[in-house]
């Protein structure tokens, strides 16, 4: 047998629903036409098969479907079962099917045409009481049915928010994924340039240690300051990974690179040594401020390349356009200086597989520039290499 589990409400239903089966019976007893003929025992009979009927209610949530069943056939010989049919039809109608409330519907008005015929022959109480019992099955009918309707659309509202609360949180996620990858890729860009002019310097000092002591004191300087805006950058860094938990600079915060600062770069990147010549940027109308920020990002990283894979290679950086034309962006270096190679063999500034880095800082630079609605390209270009962008610049 199965198992019914009902909490407190349900047995608060339950026990209000058969209350109003044994009121309805006990009120509408002396209103209840029964043949004088067949005696005052037979209406006590009556009344105690509609008293077990007011009891079966419990019973409706275990076998809603028989219950109204029974109690419909049952009530064309008794006269006391509408109020525990009308429960029983009620529950069908609430808690089943649309085609299983069809056919226990279709059995509760099934005495309804004979009815009709018949209605003229007989007494006016009795016509009344038909009626009467009629347009009650069909009350309760019309209001299991409204409550299962009801009941459906909350739970396709409850739904809905469900799955409005999941997507919301996975748009957070997706959210926190793209924060998460844009400090990845300013960890790559600013430290990355930082740290490889460390590199490059104290790489000059291991290799020449008898050089002379203004040259060594110069590229101690330029390791300390390194190290120094390298530390700096990093804090901030984290201060952004601290702003979502609450504590740390929000992101707005955080001062951003410019345009207007690339000269700036520049005379830092020409401290490592090698010629870097740069033309631009446009005099005149700054740039928005993402499609600034993103341009310096495509120096900085292309000068770091170039320190990585082409040590002392002469670097020429070209920054053009203005509002409406857009803001082209092209870095080209020369081949490095040394034994000459073949082609193939140069180490690229930024090619796949060159490095440790596997080219993992042009994919960056190329989300960059897409996401400020650009495009980018890096390619070899006569013994070196060379990146071209192109940025959008409303007019």
């Amino acid at each position: 047998m199965r198992r019914i589990h009902r909490t407190r409400r349900d047995w608060a239903v339950d026990l209000g629903l058969f209350l109003f089966a044994a009121c309805f019976a006990a009120i509408s007893s002396q209103s209840i036409p029964v043949a004088e003929d067949l005696g005052p025992g037979w209406r006590a009979a009556d009344q105690a098969v509609g008293g077990l009927a007011c009891a079966a209610v419990l019973l409706r949530r275990r076998w809603p479907v028989r219950l109204a069943v029974v109690l419909l056939l049952a009530g064309s010989q008794a006269h006391y079962l509408t109020g525990p049919t009308m429960v029983a039809v009620f529950t069908v109608a609430a808690t089943r099917p649309w085609k299983v409330t069809a056919w226990v519907a279709a059995l509760a008005f099934a005495p309804l045409p004979v009815f009709l015929w018949q209605v003229t022959d007989m007494p006016e109480e009795r016509a009344g009481a038909a009626v009467t019992y009629f347009a009650l099955i069909a009350g309760a009918i019309g209001w299991g049915l409204f409550r299962r309707s009801r009941q459906q659309l909350i739970a396709s509202l409850r739904e809905r928010a469900e799955l409005a609360e999941a997507d919301a949180e996975s748009r957070a996620e997706r959210a926190r994924m793209e924060a998460r990858e844009e400090i990845a890729r300013e960890m790559h860009d600013v430290l990355g340039h930082r740290l490889s002019l460390l590199s490059v310097h104290a790489g000059a000092l291991e290799f020449n240690p008898g050089a002379p002591r203004a040259e060594i004191e110069r590229a101690a300087g330029v390791m300390r300051e390194s190290a120094h805006l390298a530390l700096h950058d990093l804090r901030e860094v984290i201060g952004v990974l601290r702003a979502g938990s609450g504590s740390g600079p929000a992101e707005g915060e955080r001062p951003q690179p410019e345009l207007a600062d690339l000269a700036r770069l520049v005379a830092q990147a020409r401290v490592a040594g090698g010629r870097i010549e740069l033309a631009g940027p446009p005099a005149g109308a700054e740039p928005p401020p993402l499609v600034g920020r993103t341009a310096y990002r495509i120096v900085q990283e292309a000068l770091t390349n170039v320190r990585k894979h082409a040590p002392g290679a002469d670097v020429d950086v070209r920054v053009a356009g203005g509002p409406g034309d857009g803001l082209t962006v092209e870095v080209r270096n020369a081949r490095p200086p040394g034994p000459d190679r073949a082609p193939g063999a140069v180490p690229a500034a930024g090619g796949a597989g060159a490095g440790a880095g596997g080219g993992q800082g042009l994919i960056g630079l190329a989300e960059r520039a897409r996401m400020a609605g650009g495009e980018l390209t890096a390619v070899p270009a006569e013994g070196g290499f060379r990146v071209d962008a192109w940025l959008p610049w409303q007019g």
